[in-house]
């Protein structure tokens, strides 16, 4: 029956702010920390993830607000603008500070002392483990510091972003003139200082307070604090002003290293006002950019302690297995793996499939095999320093094939790192592309291309996720491996709209964007909006955040239609709402792995369902400045793994949260206790044992 017309609304009504529903992820992140349940050195883990993140926020997300606020005269007094949500993620992040403290100081540190892992003081230590740490110290530590004084003669220093500093107060006893030096902790030393046994720890700034006085001989150390700095790190390239890519790359590099925008400052919960009022003047920094932290600062620094080999206190060990298609055919002969190919369409998911038993043999297969002409493949984040895929791509140039490699300088923090893999792969003799100023290439492709008995046929995978060994461990993504004529040919003319003037807009299967993905999606739920109470969406994304795909949904809930949304990170739209989005379900999984993938579900069942997996978010940057593509899954068993998938995620009462009507998040009702990362390794393994 034909939905009744929908009463008209505002999409604001229902809009969560961006930065705040990012900052209430990082939360559910940290609440993982606080899990007594989970193994002592994975809430470390945790702590150490929602630490970083939030490093990362302030250095892009904050650092954009406040540049936007400098350049606008209205932004103090505006209730939306960039001034007003600063202030709210203030209060947030406070929060947040608040939990981090008490999660390592009341629940990870005695967690992991009960197993004999410990962080101890200075003050704690027998003269053994002082004299092996003044061993450290005089051999490792003293040799790469550099006390800098601060004076009328010696201007205040530039701090660096994310590094660890000492403020030391000394006195001279000539003369009793109290003077102030800045000692960096340089980034190659560990956070944590290992004492001899390995599982005993002492933060650095510890280790080099109780030894000051050789810094400064001849001077009398009164006292000593530590903070941390955070610059900002949101550059964009200037598309008039970028004529060669990786120069302009390079550039963004050097002004990110010495950005003069500071976006927070951190001091310990020692610190005395005075000196905190000397670094904010020194600084220029307001004091509702200073946060006071009472645990240890850059607790990232975890990650090292997270090595230690106690397989006891993590997560129970997880092989991906290898598909039966894979593993029949994977040792065979050379053209064994196109032959499945040719046969069938393969949906790979990882971890739960291995990544290097399906796609890294694709493309290795590709590169060593003779028939094969040419390889083409889009390259956004990869693992190192040794690359299999790099290998594989290399290889295959030296061998003689036609190789092309859309490497995206762009990738936020990967920069340098492409730039390095571009010249390796251009020094191989592969033709590295660096696509287009402004528009950031973000799908997930690659392109076999292989000569045969019938003629040329195309290979390719479109996936969800990087071309990364090491990610593929931890995130969860999508591929599909296939031979379909009028998906290679869809890849072939995308590649060539990366690589040349190719300006393709319509595709035969594939949705791409900047130019087709957004109408797409958009007719898709306005097909099961006219629909009424008979049509289902259903969406796993990491970010919903587009105001016209959140306008969408709004209407086809209005017109009855069930829409169920796992959304990992950012929702910024608020379910439950009466005759708005009454019928719409929002859920976030927190888990071993990150939830990466994203599906498309748009239709009930039967033949008038439509399935796409996707490298793009549901956020203007994905649909408007990225190059994206989404495949259409079409095949009835491929179509049923992706519907395991969802009705899993969506059964989920272990690592699920559910937003609520009032926009705050809480965790989803216990019931039958389903893990959805520990159902999907169960149905792996069955998968691979031939029983499902």
């Amino acid at each position: 029956m034909p939905a009744a017309s929908p009463a008209p609304f505002d999409v604001t009504d229902v809009l969560i702010n961006r930065e705040l529903s990012w900052l209430d992820f990082n939360a559910r992140v940290l609440a993982q920390a606080e899990d007594e349940s989970l193994p002592a050195i994975e809430r470390a883990r945790f702590l150490a993830i929602a630490s970083r993140a939030l490093d990362e926020f302030f250095q892009v997300r904050v650092g954009g607000l406040k540049q936007l606020a400098a350049g606008l005269e209205s932004a103090a007094s505006d209730p939306h603008g960039p001034q007003a949500q600063i202030r709210a993620i203030r209060l947030k992040v406070v929060e947040l500070y608040t939990r981090q403290a008490r999660a390592f100081l009341q629940g990870v540190v005695p967690h992991l002392d009960s197993h004999g892992i410990r962080f101890s003081d200075w003050s704690s230590l027998d003269e053994d483990d002082r004299a092996f740490l003044d061993k450290v110290f005089e051999e490792r530590i003293f040799p790469v510091l550099t006390p800098l004084a601060v004076d009328p003669g010696h201007p205040f220093p530039y701090i660096s972003s994310l590094s660890l500093n000492l403020m030391v107060v000394v006195v001279d006893p000539a003369s009793h003139e109290q003077r102030i030096a800045r000692i960096k902790v340089p980034p190659l030393l560990s956070r944590f200082v290992a004492l001899p046994d390995g599982e005993r720890f002492v933060p650095i700034e510890q280790v080099i307070a109780a030894h000051l006085h050789p810094l400064f001989e001849g001077m009398r150390v009164l006292t000593h604090h530590v903070f941390r700095l955070t610059r900002n790190a949101d550059y964009t390239i200037d598309s008039d002003e970028a004529d060669d890519l990786v120069e302009a790359v390079r550039a963004i590099l050097k002004e990110r290293r010495r950005s003069p925008l500071v976006v927070r400052l951190e001091v310990g919960s020692d610190m005395p006002a005075e000196m905190v009022d000397l670094l904010a003047r020194e600084l220029e920094i307001q004091h509702q950019d200073i946060y006071t932290v009472s645990a240890p600062l850059d607790l990232g620094g975890l990650f090292e302690v997270c090595k230690l080999d106690r397989p006891d206190l993590k997560y129970r060990s997880w092989v991906p297995v290898t598909p039966p298609r894979f593993a029949q055919d994977l040792g065979g002969s050379d053209g064994d793996l196109f032959r499945v190919l040719r046969e069938d369409q393969i949906l790979v998911h990882h971890p739960y499939d291995s990544f290097e038993h399906t796609v890294e043999a694709f493309i290795a297969q590709a590169a060593e095999d003779p028939a094969v002409l040419a390889i083409k493949q889009t390259l956004y984040r990869t693992s190192g320093p040794v690359s299999p895929i790099i290998r594989s791509l290399t290889r295959a140039a030296e061998a003689g094939k036609q190789v092309v490699a859309m490497v995206e300088l762009t990738a936020r923090f990967d920069e340098q790192n492409n730039i390095n893999w571009a010249e390796v792969l251009e020094d191989a003799g592969v033709h590295v592309v660096y696509g287009t100023v402004g528009l950031k290439t973000h799908a997930k492709v690659t392109l076999v291309v292989r000569e045969e008995a019938g003629g040329i046929r195309r290979y390719c995978h479109i996936g969800t996720g990087n071309y990364n060994r090491d990610t593929a461990r931890v995130y969860e993504d999508l591929g599909l491996l296939t031979s379909d004529p009028a998906l290679g040919a869809d890849v072939g003319e995308l590649f060539n709209s990366l690589t040349g003037y190719s300006r393709q807009a319509r595709y035969r299967k594939l949705l791409v964007a900047p130019d087709s993905m957004r109408p797409a999606v958009l007719r898709l739920i306005r097909r099961e909006t006219d629909r009424g109470e008979a049509g289902r969406i259903v969406i796993k994304v990491n970010n919903l955040v587009d105001p016209e795909m959140i306008a969408a949904l709004c209407l086809a809930s209005q017109a009855g239609v069930q829409v169920d949304l796992i959304v990992r990170s950012i929702c910024c739209l608020r379910p439950g709402v009466p005759g708005l989005t009454e019928n719409i379900r929002v859920r976030s999984l927190v888990g071993r792995y990150l939830e990466h993938s994203r599906i498309l579900r748009f239709g009930r069942d039967g033949k008038d369902s439509d399935y796409y997996i996707s490298s793009a978010d549901l956020m203007p940057r994905n649909l408007d400045r990225r190059v994206e593509a989404a495949v259409p899954i079409r095949a009835p068993e491929l179509r049923a793994r992706l519907d395991q998938i969802l009705e899993v995620n969506l059964s989920d009462d272990t690592l699920a949260w559910e937003l609520g009507s009032d926009g705050e998040w809480q965790r989803a009702p216990k019931g039958a206790g389903v893990d959805t990362q520990l159902r999907l390794q169960e149905v792996a393994l069955r998968r691979a044992e031939g029983k499902s």
